[in-house]
């Protein structure tokens, strides 16, 4: 097992190497900016799936929409880049929240980007399968296992430790920017000799009437909504600054400025091409795949082309195991998860929170079948929540600081909570029937359980705390009562009795025999070594050994009166596993079931055979 793990994961690293473990620009770009920029392969197909309600005459409207995201993208980078430089040590929202704004909104923040973080994985891998089984369709049948053995890829690549994994992904994801710019240069090269042969503003100008109606402008909202996942993964840069190599703060503001310029420009130009050439969703191909064919045709750039923007939307999800386990580890630390989330593994990476994140990804796509579109309306409400509580928090954090206020920042800051909020209620309403009500539910038992988990911390710490009354208590020794369950006289016996006449002088022996005449041999061998140490032989008609020596210690128990008792367990280790097998784990059981009780101590006292 040992042998294996080192040929998946590597050999361990010393401590002090973690300094090393740093990311360049353009490596932090592809891990903490892969989530962000292959969103921009199905964000437009959202648009245009909601708008189809009304009909392709209302196409048009996806240009504009597109705009309007686009301008709240540059609103939130902003505010973002505040966040870096305010909070280096990474975490994001959830960090700005619990400094300046309270606890419970703090873990809500953690709540939503923790959702965001497994739906992220859930997501992009399901879109990576989608993009493959477009251009291969007979793969469809096996797109569940075949999203499955994709995360488990993604977290044994994740859990050889950061730059290794970020060399890896760094190519993929610049491949895919450079075939999306191309995309966009020659399709827009097309459109300028061919015309604008799509969705134009007259068929747009016939369907005004549609939007008239309060519902009209509902559907606007939704199909605004269903855009907004373009900005998914915005905030993980602000989650992992102590990732970048010093100084940390500004090359994450940078990489955060070209990640969304390039998040832009794509996302847009995709938008525009859509329109141009008049494409619309279908079953089974998606909106980014139709636009490749018609601009590469059916030669192999197309196939190619679908080979990198599975593989980014597949890597994608590598944003999220950079971000999850930096981000749990932070909430473990203020002890609102388990404390193994924040223990770094032999690659010097959070490995409790990559296999956390891997399970959860893995059950998601079981359960909603790997459909990107069933996933996506339970995307967008986390993101938007998290980004209105961080930027809300550093409201308060600028206007707490009034020597060092800064109007325009905070005017910017500002804009981007009211925006964010209202995005945030929009989604809500726009996609609560649609399976948003599910995050809805599961952020408050999120919080209900991050603070459960604090309270058993917290009792636990009471529990455990040593004062100088208990302490001098303690320091009066009283040796315990001994018993030694035995089945004959052996040297493993022998062993356990020397080890108990060096603790204690109240030493019990305790055997359960299925015949009557045994207990005469028994006796007369144990009083020729040990004539000096009590035996205790229990005839058990049942043939059962648990019950009648759970109950004897349970009635010593009783007698001691609260005193401590110590149950010596001899056990002979077999040199080859599977001799274990020709032996009964008697002693195994019996463990279990004594761990639980107060007052008594179990000990196990092996020896080693040779053969």
């Amino acid at each position: 097992m040992a042998s294996l793990k080192r040929l998946l994961i590597g050999s361990p690293m010393e401590t002090k190497r973690l300094k090393h473990e740093k990311l360049p620009k353009w490596k932090a770009l592809a891990v903490f900016s892969s989530d962000a920029l292959s969103s921009v392969a199905y964000a437009t197909e959202e648009i245009l799936l909601v708008l189809m309600l009304f009909g392709t005459s209302v196409f048009f409207y996806s240009l504009p929409i597109a705009l309007a995201i686009l301008g709240l993208l540059l609103i939130v980078t902003l505010s973002y880049r505040q966040i870096i430089y305010a909070f280096p040590s990474g975490g994001g929202a959830y960090v700005v929240a619990r400094d300046h704004l309270s606890t419970t909104t703090s873990l809500v923040a953690g709540a939503a980007l923790m959702i965001d973080y497994i739906l992220t994985v859930a997501v992009s891998i399901s879109s990576g399968v989608a993009a493959l089984t477009s251009a291969f369709p007979s793969l469809l049948p096996w797109k569940v296992e075949i999203a499955i053995a994709l995360v488990l890829l993604l977290m044994i690549l994740n859990l050889r430790g950061i730059t290794e994994s970020a060399t890896v992904f760094a190519y993929p994801t610049y491949l895919f920017i450079i075939s999306v710019l191309v995309l966009i240069a020659v399709g827009g090269w097309q459109l300028w000799h061919e015309g604008w042969h799509g969705f134009n503003y007259k068929e747009h100008a016939s369907a005004e009437h549609f939007f008239t109606s309060g519902y009209g402008m509902f559907i606007l909202l939704r199909a605004f909504a269903s855009g907004c996942s373009a900005m998914t993964g915005v905030e993980a840069i602000s989650n992992g600054v102590p990732a970048f190599k010093p100084d940390s703060s500004k090359n994450a503001a940078i990489t955060m400025g070209w990640m969304s310029l390039l998040l832009g420009t794509m996302f847009l130009g995709i938008t525009i091409l859509a329109a141009g050439f008049g494409v619309t969703p279908m079953e089974h191909k998606t909106v980014i795949s139709q636009i490749g064919h018609h601009v590469f045709g059916n030669s192999v750039f197309f196939y190619l082309f679908q080979m990198i923007t599975m593989l980014i939307l597949i890597l994608a999800a590598n944003t999220s195991f950079a971000g999850f386990p930096q981000l749990v580890s932070i909430i473990a630390n203020d002890r609102f998860l388990p404390r193994s989330l924040a223990a770094r593994g032999d690659r010097l990476v959070f490995s409790n929170g990559i296999i956390l994140l891997s399970a959860l990804s893995i059950l998601l796509i079981v359960v909603f079948q790997g459909e990107t579109h069933s996933l996506i309306p339970l995307y967008a409400v986390g993101v938007f929540l998290s980004f209105t509580i961080g930027q809300s928090g550093m409201i308060k954090k600028i206007w707490k600081e009034k020597e060092k206020k800064n109007i325009a920042t905070l005017a910017t800051i500002m804009t981007g909570t009211f925006v964010t909020g209202l995005v945030t209620v929009i989604t809500i309403l726009a996609k609560f029937t649609q399976g948003a009500w599910l995050v809805i539910v599961a952020i408050p038992l999120l919080v209900i359980m991050f603070y459960k988990v604090r309270h058993h911390y917290e009792k636990l710490g009471q529990q455990l705390k040593l004062d100088e009354k208990e302490w001098r208590e303690r320091e009066k020794i009283v040796k315990p009562k001994v018993i030694i369950p035995i089945s004959g006289v052996s040297k493993v016996v022998a062993q356990s009795v020397q080890y108990a006449r060096s603790i204690s002088n109240d030493i019990t022996a305790i055997s359960i025999i299925f015949h009557e005449e045994e207990e005469q041999k028994l006796r007369a061998k144990w009083e020729k070594f040990y004539p000096d140490i009590e035996l205790k032989v229990i005839y058990s008609p049942y043939r059962t050994i648990l019950s009648p020596l759970l109950d004897y210690i349970n009635d010593v128990e009783k007698e001691t009166k609260g005193s401590p008792i110590t149950v010596l367990m001899p056990q002979f280790i077999v040199k080859k596993w599977w001799h274990a097998l020709l032996h009964n784990q008697t002693a195994i059981v019996l463990r279990f079931f004594l761990t639980i009780k107060k007052d008594v101590v179990v000990a196990t006292l092996p020896y080693h055979l040779k053969e």
